[in-house]
Order: structure tokens, then C-alpha cells, then sequence
């Protein structure tokens, strides 16, 4: 177990995989500005070691989690320090190590904007999401709009963001929200496993892929394409790479060193 600073937000390693998990199951794992600055932590230790190559993300009790705490945001003292607070969904966006969110309650507001920013979504069967935050009078500042719209587009976004409706997970699965959903006692072991792979495959492949990923929703396809074969050749130069090509000539599993 990895000390950040506080009881709330945990992290532990096994095999290459980071499981970071919201443990404030009383209040559906809301974030309070403690356990924001401890994801930002997480994160950080994360890009910053090879004893991991995937990081799972996920809640205790019936929440993923509900977003940002609502009783916190008084103790900003004005409205232009809460835009400039430290966010922890741009610290998981941010993240270089390839990310699951292992969705196994409620994803509300920043909750359902923490999962949106892993590379890769599966839920449980008894999860549910949604972007409440017009009911309170304002919208979600965590990526939102521009995510969910990516995820399932246009008029689907619209429908969650001006109503504040709820979806359940098999709604999230239809609309492409999500990629897998799993019965609840399954789904840890589900993502876990999914981290497994990515944390064997090379590590510079898997976190240029991410950065690839991201830069062909933000590029012209002339300059996403360009731009990826330029990434292609920057994995092909390195020594992990190399190891690839030899083991399969030798019919051996590779062993990559992030070289």
C-alpha cells in the first residue's frame, strides 16, 4: 500500500498493476480537496515508476463515485479560485500509464467525468451514470461535455447533460459508454485482467498509443496519420521493439525493459 496522505484514497500494487480505489463508501465517494490532491499523488508515483505499466481505478460500496464533494465547494472564497482548483479527472487525463476504470456503482458528476478520463471503461451490472449537476444549477467543468460527446455522441450527451437523467449500465453499453459489463462480483477480476495484458505488453508502445489515441480526436486524419507513423517509428527505434522481433523469431515470449 502506497501513503497518500489519507485514509480515503488507496493504492496498491501487484504485478505491474496499480489498483487506486475512492474509499469513502458513506458518502458514495465523493471527492473532497484532500483526496483530490491525493489522486494527483497516485498519479504522479504512477508515470513515475516502472512497478507499473496499468493503474485501475475504482470505488468501495454502492459508488464508483458521486463526483466532487457538494459541501466542500463553499470553501473556495470565490468563483475564480474553484476554476483554477487542482482537478482530479485532469490528473487521470494526464496520466502517461494506461488507465481501466473498473465502474462498480454510482458514476455521478465528477465520478461519471473520473471514468470518462480512463483510457478504457467496464462496468458493473448494478452501475449507473449520470451528469446531475443542471439540477443544482450549474454543468459539469471536468471534461464532460467534450468526453461524453466523444463517447457517445451529440444527441445522447444532450439528453444526460440538460435533463440530469440517470442511465443504467446496460444503456451506458449500448451507447458505447462503456465497453464490457460484468456481473458485480466479476468485475474487478475483469479489469485486473485487463490491466494484466496491458502492464505485459512493451510500455512505450502502450503509452504512445494512448498519446496516438488522443491526438486523432484533436488532428486533421492528414496530420493524425502523419503523425502516427512519425510514433511508429519512434517505437520501432527502441530496444523493447528489438526484444519483440527477436522473440518472435525465436518463438519466445518478449521481455520488455521500457528501453
Amino acid at each position: 500500500m502506497i501513503d497518500l496522505g489519507t485514509a480515503d484514497v488507496l493504492l496498491e500494487v501487484a504485478d505491474r498493476v496499480a489498483t487506486l480505489t475512492l474509499d469513502r463508501p458513506a458518502k458514495l465517494n465523493a471527492v473532497t480537496a484532500e483526496m483530490s490532491a491525493a489522486i494527483v499523488r497516485a498519479v504522479e508515483w504512477c508515470d513515475g515508476t516502472d512497478e507499473v505499466r496499468a493503474i485501475v481505478v475504482t470505488g468501495t460500496g454502492r459508488a464508483f463515485s458521486a463526483g466532487s464533494d457538494i459541501r466542500e465547494l463553499d470553501r473556495y472564497a470565490t468563483p475564480w479560485d474553484f476554476r483554477n482548483r487542482t482537478d482530479y479527472c485532469d490528473a487521470i487525463r494526464a496520466a502517461r500509464t494506461p488507465t481501466i476504470a473498473a465502474v462498480n456503482g454510482y458514476a455521478l458528476g465528477g465520478g461519471l467525468e473520473t471514468a470518462l478520463s480512463c483510457d478504457i471503461r467496464i462496468a458493473s451490472e448494478s452501475a449507473t451514470f449520470a451528469a446531475p449537476e443542471i439540477k443544482l444549477g450549474w454543468i459539469g467543468g471536468g471534461g464532460m461535455t467534450s468526453l461524453l460527446s466523444r463517447a457517445i455522441g451529440p444527441s445522447n450527451t444532450a439528453l444526460m447533460i440538460m435533463t440530469g437523467d440517470p442511465i443504467d449500465a446496460g444503456q451506458a453499453l449500448r451507447w458505447h459508454l462503456v465497453s464490457e459489463v460484468t456481473p458485480p462480483e466479476d468485475l474487478t477480476a475483469r479489469a485486473r485482467e485487463i490491466a494484466a495484458t496491458i502492464a505485459c505488453r512493451a510500455p512505450i508502445a502502450a503509452e504512445t498509443a494512448k498519446i496516438n489515441l488522443r491526438a486523432a480526436y484533436s488532428m486533421p486524419e492528414d496530420k493524425a496519420l502523419e503523425y502516427e507513423r512519425d510514433l511508429q517509428t519512434i517505437c520501432f527505434a527502441t530496444e523493447d521493439a528489438a526484444e519483440g522481433r527477436r522473440a518472435f523469431t525465436e518463438k519466445r515470449a518478449p521481455v520488455f525493459r521500457r528501453r
